[in-house]
């Protein structure tokens, strides 16, 4: 009898170089997630997951630069965005959608080659930014707003989605966002882009595969129901009330506790701290204060402290940002850690084929239908 798991949970799958979690502590290729958020830039990020090592000066100018000069995306893209009903797709229904297509416009979509495959992953973390501020804006009945060569990916990102140029505290925080958000071990998302590739399948079918599990309200889309959750609750003094209410209906707060950490998510204080700033520089510190109440709650009376989603969401509420874009903005980053997994899968790869365990009848005795 072969022993099972339910949702895996504590299984070791696969060895990885690029990202761990131990003692609630995050690393990207051994950098503690502290250092990067504080120190870092997301396009330093990117190549560190991509590379397994930290750019030199020169190096990491040179890889701004191909990520700036392969951010344009097909007209057809544009086009394909124009001939949706725009008042019922979802972003991410339309972002898995445009990756998918967005293969079949790269001659070397099925060239297997290590080089290649970088070379679109690099094509692919470039597009996606424009992919997700293209379909934004389109659906607001705007036209996109094509990429500036000297402004970094962050910047770019507030720039395409507004259409003007935005304030230092907003890019910091979206570059924080960005980097906090690059990767996570092997999380649904993840593992889903490196079943589908270890088929030897392609980087566009892998990352599409991605997006689809990315989708799903219990892996990306927690911090748009958070800011959900902040909006019914409208007033710091209902907080309390609501989330009562919400416990004694044994309903799921989101944005609280997480799976693989014990005494906090270690991302958490670092958009905690964005969120102050950017609600006080926005006059909408409500949804700061009601976040810390919450939280506070949630852990006097659970144990569970916030995770990543919860403070995200008034970060990015605060910066003007609709509310289901949050999850793909989630993706823009993620990207990153995809690509890296999807790599490292080529690079030392085995068909990931697990097993079930079979629980239902017992051998029958076929009945012809004329007797059933």
């Amino acid at each position: 009898m072969m022993s099972t798991t339910k949702g895996l949970e504590g299984v070791i799958a696969t060895e990885s170089s690029i990202s761990s979690i131990v003692d609630d502590q995050l690393t990207y290729v051994g950098y503690r997630i502290d250092d990067l958020a504080e120190n870092s830039s997301f396009e330093e990020v990117v190549f560190l997951l991509l590379n397994k090592r930290l750019p030199k000066q020169d190096e990491l100018k040179q890889f701004e630069n191909e990520l700036t000069s392969n951010m344009e995306i097909p007209d057809a893209l544009i086009e394909h965005f124009k001939s949706y009903d725009l008042s019922s797709v979802h972003p991410m229904a339309a972002l898995r959608t445009a990756v998918s297509l967005l293969g079949l416009y790269d001659s070397e979509a099925d060239v297997m080659e290590p080089n290649a495959n970088f070379q679109k992953a690099i094509r692919l973390q470039a597009k996606i930014s424009t992919i997700v501020t293209a379909f934004a804006r389109i659906r607001d009945g705007k036209d996109p707003v094509s990429p500036k060569k000297d402004l970094s990916y962050a910047a770019n990102f507030l720039y395409m989605l507004n259409g003007e140029e935005p304030k230092d505290l907003e890019v910091e925080a979206i570059n924080k966002a960005l980097i906090l958000h690059a990767d996570h071990e092997l999380n649904a998302s993840t593992f889903t882009a490196r079943v589908c590739v270890a088929t030897l399948s392609d980087v566009y079918s892998g990352i599409t595969a991605a997006i689809g599990a990315l989708k799903g309200p219990l892996h990306g889309g927690a911090n748009e129901r958070v800011m959900k959750m902040l909006t019914e609750i409208d007033e710091v003094d209902n907080a309390i009330p609501y989330i009562k209410e919400k416990m004694a209906n044994k309903e799921k707060i989101m944005g609280m506790g997480h799976r693989v950490y014990r005494t906090g998510d270690p991302r958490a204080k670092h958009l905690k701290k964005m969120s102050k700033e950017l609600t006080e520089l926005t006059g909408q510190a409500k949804w700061y204060e009601m976040s810390v109440k919450i939280e506070e709650y949630i852990k006097e009376e659970k144990g569970l402290p916030a995770n990543v989603d919860f403070y995200s969401a008034s970060v990015y509420h605060s910066l003007g940002i609709k509310h289901d874009l949050f999850t793909p903005i989630f993706a823009i980053s993620r990207f990153s850690g995809w690509l890296a997994h999807i790599l490292e899968q080529y690079d030392n790869n085995r068909l990931i084929r697990p097993r079930a365990e079979y629980v239902g009848p017992k051998i029958q005795s076929y009945t012809p239908i004329e007797k059933r």
